[in-house]
């Protein structure tokens, strides 16, 4: 039996022991209709205890969401630092763009302001950012040595670029333009659904996006994440562009580990 996300799964492995307190770390991912946080084994990528969940408020204004990721901090009982991600452009510590989120938060210090508000050391980056750090560090592209391209297809298309483990921050590659029309407004799982496109048809489009990144990038592997990532099987043997594609596999887990990992490792993950 698969192991629930979120659950410990340190017994399941042979002489496993509980990790040391800086073997952990703690992440929090803010998104559009929950916030969740949990502790995470640096070592394996596994939560250490259970996830805590929380609706995001409405309106998602900056001290709304702050409280939130303070009351689940303070129910996980963690006093150290902690990473954050936002669905948003986050460049030195500043929000530039706001989806999913109330508009208030662009301009908004939020390294600053989560800091504050919890009383402890933060990071913050791109939902997308994070998602990518733990594929490539404990996931789908853990094995590879080179360039690896993270796309999540959901309400629109997330983009992480990382380069043997060093993440380039802040890309957005839903937003490229393809044949006039921006990628995420092709090939974004909502433009499938609200469509009703089949699979062969809506991959043709997915084919489309990933082939003119490849002109711009060609990464080493492409991993595709999102919900839609749970019916790979009907469209990712479809695709036809030249780069590799595999499943993303830390699934909705994904954000909350890139984000303790760079909270407590920044070096590793940003500089060579």
């Amino acid at each position: 039996m698969t192991p629930e996300l979120g659950a410990d799964r340190s017994g399941d492995r042979p002489g496993a022991t509980a990790p040391a307190s800086h073997e952990v770390a703690f992440g929090v991912d803010i998104g559009g209709s929950g916030i969740k946080g949990a502790m995470v084994d640096l070592r394996t990528g596994d939560f250490v205890d259970a996830r805590i969940k929380i609706p995001t408020p409405s309106p998602a204004t900056p001290d709304a969401v702050a409280d939130t990721v303070r009351t689940i901090v303070d129910r996980a009982q963690w006093a150290g630092p902690v990473g954050i991600t936002l669905p948003s452009v986050v460049r030195g510590g500043i929000v530039r763009t706001a989806a999913n989120i109330d508009p208030s938060w662009i301009g908004v210090p939020a390294t600053a302001h989560f800091s504050d508000a919890l009383g402890l050391d933060c990071t913050v980056l791109n939902d997308a950012d994070a998602a990518g750090i733990a594929e490539d560090r404990y996931g789908a592209a853990s094995d590879v040595d080179g360039a690896v391209m993270l796309l999540t297809f959901g309400t629109g298309i997330g983009s992480a670029l990382l380069n043997r483990g060093v993440l380039v921050p802040n890309t957005e590659f839903g937003h490229l333009e393809v044949d006039g029309k921006e990628a995420e407004h092709r090939a974004a799982s909502s433009v499938r659904t609200r469509k009703n496109l089949s699979w062969k048809h809506w991959s043709a489009e997915v084919s489309r996006v990933l082939v003119t990144i490849e002109r711009l990038v060609y990464p080493d592997v492409f991993i595709v994440g999102g919900g839609i990532s749970q019916d790979s099987d009907k469209w990712v043997p479809r695709l036809t562009n030249a780069t590799p594609v595999r499943v993303a596999t830390l699934h909705n887990r994904a954000g909350i580990v890139g984000a303790a990992l760079m909270a407590a490792a920044p070096q590793a993950v940003l500089r060579p």
